[in-house]
């Protein structure tokens, strides 16, 4: 046992556990003055999101009930097996906002850091633990009993020892916001120049897809022992390895199987309109796909193969081929239908000066991409070893972390500034009840909370319209950077 740590289960650390209602709702996200319901995807990859949400028809207003409020932890319990148990920490009041039936606002105990709790709830090894205890008959759909959740192990430190981990592990987390917020803005001139070096009008484009590449007749395998199978991923993000340790099975009644050569294009016929297409990268040369995927052999006198792939990664573009998509259940393009795709390519030589362009712009993107991975593994690290113990969070005062003195969770140096409901911004003390200042702008109330924060010689940070962290100023010692 670690000194000062003591072994429970989350009902020691648990006070309430609340849902709310199933209602009628639009499927447009609520302005500050509706009344809005939360969707599931409101918690993804260990974030709460406020956006994700739904406005509750006028009719059903008196049935919502537990509006969204902070301090607590936002938990799914029903979802996919994947997404079950997914949870996000709220850091601030939604008083319009409220939680559905399929998604918890846990309440923490008091002596409880409730930070430290939402970074355990969303540990590795509670995620796993809670997804293979979860119920449901349906390969699609799961669902966590309160009493499955509340018999979750944990290993609890000190109050004081709680709220450094949590300290150190937001530090990381505040570290990768930023970067994501670069990346959207990056993103966002990406596709400001895609749209600018990339003919965007529709209905004028004369030329279909068969006068630049051709399917090619690709010989059936009899056999896929020792075989390597493909996949395209969704949302233009390319070609992959399949990473499902499953091996491919031949038979009459199945689809039949291809190998794919390097430097085909390939789409996957059911999900164009989701941005299901990609180049074959040199090292799955030879990989295997059904014919589900069809390959597309572009003629290199005529067309850049990469051109053609940022010519039908634009929203505009592959959600309108949507549209003639066949089937009435699971839609899918037929192969003739992907020859007479319309297109616009200029020269070959302006093609290719146009590849570069994005190409480097794309570049920017792929290296902050790869910045970001590295903080989730090193977070990933640290939650590893900070809350099961391995690691010991040194704890600033006196004496043993057993026997500390439990100071206030707020830090009264500190100011936050903030959206309010009704669109205007405020500073806001930590732990403050009322607004310090209220503004019709941001950076009147972010100036605020700079000089104000400078003043004590505490921290000022700055969220953004979606909740998020968007900038976070230091004039005190900062003990935990972010390290790389």
């Amino acid at each position: 046992m670690i000194d000062g740590w003591r072994h429970a289960d989350f009902r020691e650390c648990v006070k309430e556990i609340r849902s709310g209602k199933s209602v009628n709702s639009i499927e447009e996200p609520a302005n500050p003055d509706q009344i809005g319901v939360l969707k599931t995807s409101c918690v993804y990859n260990g974030r709460f999101d406020p956006r994700e949400n739904k406005v509750v028809v006028p009719e059903e207003h008196s049935l919502v009930k537990c509006p969204v409020t902070a301090g607590t932890i936002i938990v799914s319990r029903m979802n996919t097996a994947d997404l079950v148990g997914a949870s996000g920490y709220v850091d601030q009041d939604y008083p319009n906002i409220f939680l559905p039936d399929r998604l918890w606002a846990i309440f923490p105990k008091h002596g409880v850091d409730p930070v430290w709790l939402y970074y355990v709830t969303s540990s590795p090894e509670i995620r796993a633990r809670l997804s293979d205890n979860a119920s449901g008959t349906s390969a699609s759909m799961k669902n966590i009993s309160q009493d499955v959740f509340l018999s979750m192990p944990a290993r609890i430190p000190p109050l004081p020892e709680q709220r450094k981990i949590a300290e150190i592990l937001r530090t990381w987390d505040e570290a990768i916001e930023k970067l994501e917020a670069l990346r959207a803005v990056k993103e966002q001139q990406f596709r400001g120049l895609q749209q600018k070096l990339i003919d965007q009008d529709f209905k004028s484009y004369g030329d279909t897809l068969e006068q630049y590449a051709l399917i090619p007749n690709l010989e059936k395998i009899t056999s896929a022992d020792g075989l390597k199978s493909l996949t395209v991923k969704l949302h233009c993000k390319g070609i992959m390895a399949n990473g499902r340790n499953v091996p491919v099975t031949l038979s009459d009644k199945g689809r039949p199987y291809y190998r794919r050569k390097s430097g085909d294009f390939l789409i996957g016929r059911q999900n164009f309109h989701n941005g299901g297409f990609g180049i074959v990268p040199q090292e799955l040369d030879g990989f295997i796909a059904s014919n589900a995927i069809t390959s597309l052999r572009v003629d290199t006198s005529k067309a850049d193969v990469h051109y053609l792939f940022y010519f039908f990664s634009r929203k505009d573009y592959y959600l309108r081929i949507g549209h003639i998509m066949d089937g009435t259940g699971q839609k899918e393009l037929s192969d003739k239908q992907i020859r007479k795709l319309p297109v616009s390519l200029p020269s070959l030589e302006k093609q290719v000066e146009v590849v570069q362009i994005l190409t480097a712009a794309n570049e920017e993107i792929f290296l902050i991409d790869t910045k970001i991975e590295a903080l989730i593994r090193q977070k990933r690290g640290l939650m590893q070893k900070l809350l099961t113990g391995e690691w010991r969070a040194k704890v600033d005062h006196s004496g043993t972390t057993t026997q500390a003195k439990e100071a206030p969770m707020a830090d009264d140096k500190n100011y936050w500034t903030q959206q309010r409901p009704d669109g205007k911004w405020e500073s806001k003390r930590e732990g403050g009840e009322r607004a310090s200042k209220v503004t019709e702008n941001q950076a009147e109330a972010w100036d605020y909370s700079k000089s104000k924060a400078k003043e004590s010689g505490g921290e000022a940070f700055l969220k953004g319209r979606d909740g998020k962290i968007r900038e976070r100023n230091t004039y005190g010692k900062d003990p935990y950077p972010p390290k790389g």
